[in-house]
């Protein structure tokens, strides 16, 4: 998974998609979020429960433990080794749902530079990724889930981001799933490759300058 993702929605819609009853600590905003082009570092709408109460934060995209300052923040995490490695098992325990609108990723297609591909559910629907953080503090973040890719996605890139169905993301969150089984579920339980579609779009999502909604339109190749 390349490192761009879009939440242009608002806080409500993803809640909404997420479809968890109860009250929302709502710390983000009641506007569209309209971030286009988001890019590692930036702060994240991300869902996570506390006290058995949704939150809805802003997180910088990217961890890593107090003691790996000889490396950058990784912004991913992989699924076959985030339960069991020493890097990521501060913030295991720690799951957050990561909505995006979108994600994208750059494919070598043989000429000077590589095409950009948005990729989205294809029901228009937000995506629900599988995250863990730590989500107060001096070293506040998260990172994405990814597991290898299958199908068609393997044209686009060989990572992904786990998403999860709404029911499966609900029972991820709830701190009372036991670290072992929410491991298989990342593991076994994303949105299959048939879930989703993908086009190219403009060169110019590149540039982390460039925000606007026409980043998001297919661009014939």
């Amino acid at each position: 998974m390349c490192g761009r993702l879009s939440q242009y929605r608002g806080i409500h819609d993803f809640v909404d998609a997420l479809s968890m009853p109860g009250a929302l600590a709502n710390n983000v905003g009641d506007q569209a979020l309209a971030h286009y082009n988001v890019a590692p570092s930036t702060r994240v709408a991300l869902l996570h429960l506390q006290a058995g109460i949704l939150q809805a934060d802003l997180l910088p995209w990217g961890w890593r433990p107090h003691w790996a300052r000889d490396r950058a923040a990784p912004i991913n995490a992989r699924v076959e080794k985030v339960a069991h490695g020493a890097f990521f098992r501060a913030i295991w325990p720690q799951r957050a749902i990561v909505p995006i609108d979108n994600w994208f990723e750059w494919v070598d297609q043989g000429a000077a530079k590589k095409q950009p591909y948005l990729i989205r559910r294809s029901d228009g629907r937000p995506a629900l990724c599988a995250a863990i953080g730590q989500f107060s503090g001096e070293h506040a973040g998260f990172v994405i889930l990814t597991a290898d890719s299958e199908g068609g996605l393997l044209d686009v890139h060989d990572r992904r981001p786990i998403v999860l169905a709404p029911a499966v993301a609900r029972q991820w969150l709830d701190p009372a799933t036991a670290g072992a089984h929410a491991e298989q579920m990342a593991l076994n339980l994303g949105e299959p490759a048939a879930r989703f579609e993908w086009y190219p779009v403009s060169a110019a999502v590149g540039n982390v300058r460039n925000q606007g909604p026409e980043l998001i339109d297919r661009n014939p190749l």
